[in-house]
């Protein structure tokens, strides 16, 4: 473990910063760390209700919370969130987790709601993560869990705005955990399916189908094993891979 890590050594952090400190699996995440080892649990999101609720949740986990307000489209303000974030102590984990779906028609067919679809999980995920490794290379330690898609794996005509945004993502985080390896800083890029959240609520779940709960249970042991890319659930790594595969005529008729 290298010197001043304060991740002990089955995984456990002391300090967890969630970015999009609203979002069901992030605070999946946060909870089960909370609920191992009381931690100190820094919410990044705008004020509301939602995160009010958040904090009680985290807080009758065990966890010590702080509040940040953050807006993912804002992005000249993330380096300043971020700051506030590392300004009292180290932290050892960050969590990426904002991100819109939206409608896959409108994202499309209306500028407005593609550029928000764009900026939030493009253009926020890519500012905040070049703050991120900024601050963990001058601390020297530190683990980013970055939640990508499968839905960026190969563009879809079912979701090809909301996956093109998470391709770009995966893209950026993959290439940071190569550029942080020499510096000790990990970076574990996670690829869920259709996970059960507000952001899905409504939509049709897909085969594979999955919790916040599960997939917090497949970062917190990555984390701890030092991955640097998971599938949430694991059968998407085969499925996606066969996937990409398929030749473009054969991919188009599939009802996907």
């Amino acid at each position: 473990m290298k010197a001043g890590t304060v991740i002990d050594a089955v995984g456990n952090p002391q300090t967890v910063l969630l970015l999009g400190g609203t979002s069901d699996i992030g605070l999946a995440v946060l909870e089960q760390y909370a609920e191992r080892k009381p931690i100190t649990a820094i919410l990044a999101a705008r004020a509301s209700k939602r995160r009010d609720e958040a904090t009680k949740r985290l807080e009758s986990a065990g966890a010590t919370v702080r509040t940040l307000d953050f807006d993912a489209r804002a992005p000249k303000t993330h380096a300043e969130v971020i700051g506030e974030a590392f300004a009292h102590g180290d932290v050892d984990i960050a969590v990426v987790a904002f991100s819109v779906l939206g409608d896959q028609e409108q994202a499309w067919t209306d500028a407005d709601k593609a550029i928000e679809l764009a900026e939030v999980n493009y253009v926020g995920a890519v500012s905040t993560g070049v703050a991120l490794a900024e601050r963990f290379r001058a601390q020297g330690h530190g683990h980013i869990v970055a939640f990508s898609s499968v839905a960026g794996e190969r563009a879809r005509r079912s979701n090809f705005a909301y996956g093109s945004s998470k391709a770009g993502f995966d893209a950026f985080y993959l290439g940071l955990t190569e550029a942080l390896r020499p510096s000790g800083v990990h970076v574990t890029v996670v690829r869920p399916g259709f996970v059960h959240t507000k952001m899905t609520e409504g939509a049709k779940p897909t085969p594979l189908a999955t919790t916040p709960e599960k997939v917090a249970d497949i970062v917190v042991d990555s984390v701890a094993k030092h991955r640097e890319l998971v599938w949430a659930p694991a059968q998407w790594r085969w499925v996606m891979s066969a996937l990409r595969h398929v030749p473009r005529p054969i991919f188009r008729k599939l009802p996907i």
